[in-house]
């Protein structure tokens, strides 16, 4: 049996005046075919065809220098969005093996944290409490640097 054949033309013609398949080519402007335009200008161009988008565009020219550099004033915003840092760092499962040497001493503070939480119905252990201990001061070392605790630390017990 004969395979049938298709009329292609009438197809052809059909998809020619399809919205899908425009039969003109789009110009090109005399601006798209010259220099490369900057990302600042693609990111203006993608909002002004898209205000919905997510991006930002970058106000380099509102940056300002702060006058005391080295003026740190903790603020209970930052406070609030270091604790939820640490939140989600903590919440994830840690399954990278650590061993640290602790005194006595620590050991006992960990147990009598972990026993007054429990007494309050929340659970929690050492690794937990050490996880958080290290999360924050991590964080608080990137935020202050040379001025942030462990910094200050490290420096007296080096000297």
């Amino acid at each position: 049996m004969p395979k049938k054949k298709f009329n292609t033309t009438d197809i052809t013609n059909e998809l020619q005046s399809s919205v899908f398949f425009p039969s003109h080519k789009p110009d090109v402007t005399h601006e798209q075919k010259t220099e490369p335009r900057s990302p600042i200008d693609q990111q203006k161009e993608t909002l002004e065809k898209n205000p919905s988008s997510d991006t930002v565009i970058p106000r380099y020219h509102d940056t300002m220098t702060p006058r005391y550099h080295d003026t740190t004033i903790p603020v209970n915003s930052s406070e609030e969005e270091m604790v939820e840092h640490v939140r989600k760092i903590v919440k994830q499962v840690g399954k990278e093996p650590a061993t640290q040497r602790l005194t006595m001493n620590e050991k006992q503070d960990l147990a009598e944290i972990e026993y007054i939480y429990k007494k309050k119905g929340i659970k929690t252990n050492g690794n937990e409490i050490i996880r958080i201990s290290t999360s924050y001061i991590v964080q608080e070392f990137k935020n202050n640097g040379e001025k942030s605790i462990l910094a200050k630390i490290l420096e007296k017990l080096n000297s």
